[in-house]
């Protein structure tokens, strides 16, 4: 019975791992995700259902988010941002040659 769960456990890791979507963006400012603030740069973004992580090697920031999908794919990746206390905290993800939108939660 051990095995068989052992067996389940793994299958299932690799079913998660396989649905996880990777795309690259930039930040031009310090950018807020999921309580973390991230320095301006290159990133790894990283999607797994409705949670996101982005990374640059030396920082990290995860969050969920709500995905949705408009009618056109999106010519470029725009970052949207809400900037109510002096910090840029990240709002919105549009994913550049998709038709996908990430909306992140109010802080």
């Amino acid at each position: 019975m051990k095995k068989l769960f052992a067996t389940l456990a793994i299958a299932f890791l690799g079913v998660s791992l396989a649905s996880a979507k990777t795309f690259s963006i930039k930040l031009f400012q310090p950018s807020v995700v999921g309580g973390t603030e991230l320095k301006p740069g290159d990133y790894k973004l990283e999607l797994s259902d409705e949670k996101v992580r982005i990374t640059n090697g030396r920082q990290s920031g995860e969050a969920t988010v709500k995905v949705q999908n408009s009618d056109r794919k999106f010519r470029s990746t725009t970052v949207r941002y809400s900037n109510g206390d002096g910090k840029f905290r990240v709002q919105e993800i549009r994913l550049g040659g998709t038709t996908t939108t990430l909306v992140f939660p109010e802080s």
